[in-house]
């Protein structure tokens, strides 16, 4: 077996991942914050900026940064273009299935888990389409425990960021749980890095495919442009008090109805 290096740039890649992941998770808790608030068809829009936070930010963009570090003695490693797109398409798609899933079963478990569940699955396949997206000499081989470990602890990660966004508001509780979010992502994909394995082939031959390098200037220039985007979203949004002041009022006016129906975020009748 080839010795692998999951830090080859020491401390630099796993620091930056996590604070990626972090600042990926705080904005989507922001977003699902004002989601819960505005309700009615509008907080779809919203659901779907914290779907490109938390999937594309806090979990792609942090295992990419994390894969920067990642090297094998003695061999050229490149990445298969299509698939680590489609591996990012795959994280943002699956995380807005669980927002949405969870937000429309309100405080329902069985809605909460399966998005959880739905989601970590995702995440895992993200995961593990991304390093199918490494293209070197030599032959690579995965330990079953570890990554069934780590599917696990994408599942209960998921599930974990899932309550946060139905629950938590104020920026203490939202930078708290986001912090704890980052430490969950980061633990799922260094588990799942863990459960590899790389025998060289003997006779060296070039490798297709993109250096790890190409993608950061376009990866830079496009998490710059979707963070900035949705951070002047919530900034010039109203703010979470004027929000619950307009919805205070809102429910003075109708005069608290009992006889209405229950309705989820969206403004579909539960039941």
């Amino acid at each position: 077996m080839s010795p692998i290096d999951h830090f080859s740039y020491g401390l630099l890649t796993p620091v930056t991942a996590y604070i990626m992941s972090s600042v990926g998770s705080m904005l989507g808790l922001l977003l699902t914050s004002r989601a819960r608030l505005i309700g009615g068809r509008e907080a779809k829009w919203w659901l779907i900026g914290a779907a490109l936070a938390i999937g594309g930010t806090g979990i792609w963009t942090m295992h990419f940064i994390a894969m920067l570090g990642f090297s094998v003695d003695g061999l050229a490693i490149r990445y298969d273009v299509p698939l680590t797109a489609a591996s990012a398409l795959v994280a943002v798609v699956v995380v807005g299935m669980g927002l949405f899933l969870a937000s429309h079963g309100g405080e329902r478990r069985a809605y909460l888990l399966g998005g959880g569940v739905l989601t970590g699955i995702g995440v895992a396949a993200m995961h593990y389409m991304g390093m199918a997206a490494l293209n070197m000499s030599g032959h690579v081989s995965y330990d079953p425990v570890v990554v069934t470990l780590s599917v696990l602890i994408a599942v209960a990660a998921a599930t974990v960021a899932l309550w946060f966004t139905l629950r938590v508001s104020g920026a203490l509780r939202i930078g708290g749980a986001a912090l704890v979010m980052g430490v969950a992502v980061s633990g799922m994909h260094y588990t799942g890095m863990f459960s590899m394995s790389v025998a060289s082939h003997e006779e060296m031959t070039a490798v297709p495919g993109a250096r790890a390098i190409d993608f950061l200037l376009p990866l830079i220039v496009g998490i710059s442009v979707i963070t900035v985007g949705l951070l002047l979203t919530v900034i010039l949004s109203p703010s979470e008090k004027e929000l619950r002041s307009e919805a205070a009022y809102r429910e003075r006016l109708r005069g608290g109805d009992e006889g209405a129906p229950e309705v989820d975020l969206f403004g579909t009748p539960r039941g």
